[in-house]
């Protein structure tokens, strides 16, 4: 507990300071010849995405957990991954028409199999959330397998641009940048990265601690 009461601030300052260079980065990466400058929220978009799956995996690996040994740490896991996907996922949902307007003409093409499958996902762990504050006793196993199933969705949300004609890039974009474009962008992974670790860990105890105050109240009652 200690640690992660140290690791938080930490991993904020290291975020921000990261956020406050990220843009003048971006703004020296070259110019893409076929989008122009609306590519450059690739940075900011990709990176969103990224931790969107990684919050995903969080929750389903802890509501598997949760569901084979109702493990209460487990359990805050989940919940945390789960809010995490649907805030990454939000910001993935909103930087990613605003790029489509310029790039395709359109802000969100419903024939596009990797835009429909992520709203679809995010939707799952939207419904996750709900699941846990509006289903009453019992919920957190009815919520557990909506977290697994949202997970399993990962895999088929990350390679539909392979198997499916989208006019969404397909996944060995990122393997074929430039240096100059390749710098930036795992340097704003890397920002990402920290941010999600801080946020997971101050919810996960945020989360331990709510669960903990409830069951101190049940004490009191009895």
């Amino acid at each position: 507990m200690r640690v992660a009461n140290r690791l938080v601030p930490v991993l904020l300052v290291i975020a921000a300071l990261m956020y406050a260079r990220a843009p003048f980065m971006v703004d020296a990466a070259p110019i893409e010849s076929t989008m122009g400058l609306v590519q450059k929220i690739f940075y900011f978009h990709v990176p969103s995405a990224m931790m969107t799956f990684l919050a995903a995996f969080v929750c389903g690996i802890g509501s598997a957990v949760y569901l084979w040994r109702r493990s209460k740490t487990a359990d805050a896991v989940a919940v945390a991954g789960a809010e995490l996907a649907v805030v990454f996922g939000l910001i993935v949902m909103v930087t990613g028409p605003l790029w489509a307007r310029k790039a395709w003409g359109v802000w969100w093409p419903w024939g596009d199999v990797r835009l429909t499958m992520t709203l679809v996902m995010w939707m799952v762990f939207v419904a996750y959330l709900l699941l846990r504050r509006f289903g009453g006793p019992g919920s957190e196993i009815l919520a557990s397998a909506v977290g697994v199933f949202g997970t399993a969705l990962v895999p088929f949300v990350y390679v539909s641009v392979n198997y499916w004609r989208t006019i969404h890039p397909s996944t060995d974009v990122v393997s074929t940048l430039p240096p100059e474009m390749a710098w930036p962008f795992r340097w704003a992974i890397v920002a990402f990265l920290a941010l999600f670790t801080a946020l997971l860990t101050a919810r996960i105890r945020l989360e331990t601690n709510r669960v903990a105050l409830e069951e101190a109240y049940v004490a009191l009652e009895d």
